[in-house]
Parts: structure tokens; sequence; C-alpha cells
């Protein structure tokens, strides 16, 4: 929208005075899915402003009673990105209930197979959630989060370490002249999963690098994974079709509503 200049990089003046639509449509998707302070810098508002606006938005009756499964799914949507007091908050639900329903879901535990749209949230998610909170979110094991994450590569988001670790590293080893030449060598033509299992990083850091260093999927390989990702729309080629569907965010970077910009590609 114009005036706004959303995601724009150097100095920006700090907007006051009444909020236009646009800035409390914007708020609402990030609202408990980014920090405050987070927000506030992308509609170039104080966080003060940002808490305040918030709160006004969400000042809704408290709601009582069963859970459908709709709340649930919204639950969980914002369990281990924000505080039981802000998700409180955005349900129109007490804390004391969200935290007991929160409670309910880390006693849950589904031993069927990952389904594939499991998969793809599961990756999109992963960098900024615990794993606890994941298996909650996912009705899983611990192992069975830490298991899938191992077996696509994935690693924690640098912000999200920061949070929790007080720092956000990653402590992965430097990138030697030979990790990079096969990095090269392999990017354009191969998918990043198979690239992150040969030099023993994550599938974020392989993406990570070849954005630094300039590195492009050639045509054919766009082609294909455009390909299997049709096959995800219609329910075949399901294992090919996740891993190519998430190779494309990556390698067509945008961000996802209400999600700060993240690598999740395979």
């Amino acid at each position: 929208m114009q005036g706004l200049n959303w995601g724009e990089n150097g100095p920006r003046k700090t907007r006051k005075g009444r909020w236009s639509a646009a800035e409390v449509a914007r708020l609402k998707d990030m609202y408990g899915l980014r920090e405050d302070e987070a927000i506030a810098r992308e509609l170039q508002r104080s966080a003060g402003s940002v808490r305040k606006m918030a709160e006004s938005i969400f000042r809704t009756a408290e709601r009582t009673g069963p859970w459908t499964a709709g709340d649930v799914e919204d639950l969980k949507k914002y369990l281990g990105a924000t505080t039981p007091e802000v998700i409180a908050r955005i349900l129109g639900r007490t804390t004391p209930e969200v935290q007991g329903k929160i409670f309910e879901l880390g006693r849950l535990e589904v031993t069927e197979r990952w389904k594939r749209e499991e998969v793809a949230q599961f990756k999109r998610i992963y960098g900024a959630r615990s794993d606890e909170d994941l298996a909650k979110i996912f009705s899983k094991s611990l192992e069975s989060i830490q298991s899938l994450a191992r077996r696509h590569r994935l690693a924690k988001d640098k912000a999200y370490l920061k949070k929790v670790n007080g720092d956000g590293t990653t402590r992965m080893p430097r990138w030697t002249s030979g990790e990079l030449d096969t990095l090269r060598e392999l990017y354009a033509t191969t998918p990043n999963l198979e690239i992150a299992d040969r030099l023993s990083r994550s599938v974020k850091s392989i993406v990570s690098k070849a954005h630094h260093i300039g590195l492009k999927k050639d045509i054919a390989r766009l082609r294909q994974m455009g390909r299997e990702n049709v096959s995800l729309r219609y329910g075949s080629g399901e294992g090919a079709a996740v891993e190519a569907a998430l190779e494309l965010s990556t390698d067509t970077p945008g961000e996802l509503p209400g999600q700060p910009q993240s690598e999740f590609g395979t």
C-alpha cells in the first residue's frame, strides 16, 4: 500500500496518529506470530502503539464452553509463538482455559504416519517453535518430532535461538572452500535436501549460503519443482511433491502471512 513501504530497509520515521485499515489488517495477520517489536518495525509504529491497538482489536467478550475443532486449530496456530496470555486475548478465552487446553494437547499422541500436509506445515514452523510445542501441535512424541527434523535436515531460526539461548548462533562450522565448490556444482540441479545430506548441514544453511553467494536453481529444476508442486495439490507423487513445494518456496522467496521470513526449502 502506498506510503507504508513494508519490508524496506533503512531508517524510517515512526508513524503516529490514526491507524489505517491496511495497518489494522496487517497487525491482525502478524499479532501473536511475531514479536511486538518486529511488528512495530514493519508498520513503522512504536511497540507501545502496537500493543495498545492489539488490545483494542481483540477486546471481545470472553468465551466459555466446549472447544470446537476450529478453536483447537486456532490455538495450535499460535502455540509456541507467543504467550498463553496473548493467545487468550486473540481467541477471546481466559488464560486458565488456554493453559488447560495446552496441557490437554500435551497428553495426546497420535502414532499414525505423518501426512504430507503435516510435513509441509512442520517445515514451515519448525525453525521458530520448540520441539516440545511442536509435539503438542502435531500430537506426536518428542522422538517423532526430532526424527522428522533430522530426516529433513531442519534447523532452528537464529531469532529463535537468540530468544531462548541469548545468542543467535547455530554453532555450525565455517564453510570450507571444498564445501563451497560442491554447493556451486550441485545447487542449480539438485534438491536442497540431497545437498544438505551430502554436506552434513541443515537445509536452512544450504539455502542461506546459496542465496548469499548468488546461486539459483536452473530453469529445468524450477520446472520440475513446479510439476511436482502440482502433483502435491492433486494428491499424487506425495513424497517428491512435498519436497519440491517447499524447495520452490525458497527459490521464489516471499513472506508467509503473519510469519517472519524463514528459509524452509528442501
